[in-house]
């Protein structure tokens, strides 16, 4: 088991926000190391969501709260209302993930309440330092950097895809560790789409860095699309190669354009890093593929029936050259853009 950087800052962001409590003099760091646990988030822009959002609905329960207790006092039934209101009013507003920490702040408001208005501004200001903690730990110590996590799992995904590619037609996995190993891509593929959402998020100030920005996206979201079909190519292989009759003549053209395809879809993966010589040629050959199809069709004109499940594996397997090209070609564009705009820079310096 790892300890990742969100977890060690959000240890930080408590203890932070505890010696500020003792700094200012607070009665109590409990509500403040509450707030720093709510606030943490994985990218520096959902952290500053986050914080615009608590500060908003935060300040309107604090304000409902003290109009209640004025109206009502603090009763049990009381507090449980101005709950329920709040938890409207931050639905209404869609700042759902705020409520929690809302909700801290009313309950400790309207109990404090009776201690005195200065009690209650305090615990507002409680409220408050734990936000604040938060984001600063999250800002200064181990910014989040989504592109270089996103390009992480997508290399963890294709090390799991290529291993389940590679012996899906050789069959030479034991089956419950091929099951346990496919249920991991699928869970990291799941990860990546998450990952992805948070580097979308992240939000470029300069019009040439959001640019930039938004090619990436589009390679990026590619790279997720091309792994899926990896992975559906796997399903398809699973049901219908091995329920095919002719199956077996069929094994060593399948594992061999598989292999193809995978090979080229990680030395697509070493281009995005810049690591392949410019002009390679990556690319499988095309009369291998076509050679296949020709092959297939003559097949399945003689026996369909005997071929016919054949034509979902090759369908499967096409689509995810397909894919791959695409990102090849949308890579190429980008680094082609990207090279453009640093000459135009020199030469403009």
């Amino acid at each position: 088991m790892t300890i990742g950087a969100r977890v060690l800052k959000t240890g930080m962001a408590v203890a932070l926000a505890i010696y500020l409590s003792s700094v200012f003099g607070f009665a109590s760091p409990l509500i403040a190391a509450v707030a720093a646990i709510f606030t943490i988030q994985p990218s520096i822009y959902r952290s500053w969501q986050r914080v615009a959002d608590q500060l908003q609905t935060n300040l309107l329960g604090a304000v409902i709260a003290l109009i209640a207790v004025r109206l009502f006092g603090h009763t049990p039934i009381a507090v449980g209302l101005v709950c329920v209101v709040v938890i409207l009013i931050s639905i209404r507003l869609k700042m759902e993930t705020t409520i929690s920490l809302t909700l801290v702040t009313v309950v400790a408001i309207m109990e404090a309440n009776g201690q005195g208005w200065d009690a209650a501004i305090e615990r507002f200001l409680m409220v408050l330092t734990g936000i604040g903690s938060s984001f600063a730990v999250n800002v200064l110590v181990f910014p989040p950097r989504p592109r270089k996590q996103f390009t992480e799992q997508v290399h963890n995904a294709y090390t799991q895809l290529s291993l389940l590619l590679r012996t899906a037609v050789s069959n030479e996995m034991k089956e419950h560790i091929f099951d346990q190993e496919k249920e991991k891509l699928h869970g990291t593929l799941r990860k990546l789409e998450e990952r992805y959402l948070v580097f979308e998020e992240e939000r470029q100030v300069l019009a040439r860095t959001k640019k930039t920005h938004a090619r990436q996206l589009v390679v990026s979201k590619q790279m997720i699309k091309t792994l899926q079909k990896g992975a559906d190519l796997l399903d398809v292989v699973e049901e219908h190669y091995f329920a095919a009759p002719s199956a077996g003549e069929w094994a060593l053209r399948f594992d061999r354009h598989i292999e193809a395809l995978t090979k080229y879809h990680e030395h697509i993966l070493l281009k995005a890093e810049d690591k392949i010589k410019p002009h390679a040629t990556i690319e499988p050959e095309e009369e291998r593929e076509d050679r296949l199809v020709q092959e297939l069709i003559a097949s399945i004109m003689e026996d369909p029936e005997e071929h016919k499940r054949l034509v979902f594996v090759a369908s499967a397997m096409f689509e995810y050259a397909y894919h791959l090209r695409r990102m090849e070609r949308l890579l190429d564009q980008v680094q082609q853009r990207e090279l453009t705009g640093k000459r135009e820079q020199e030469e403009s310096a």
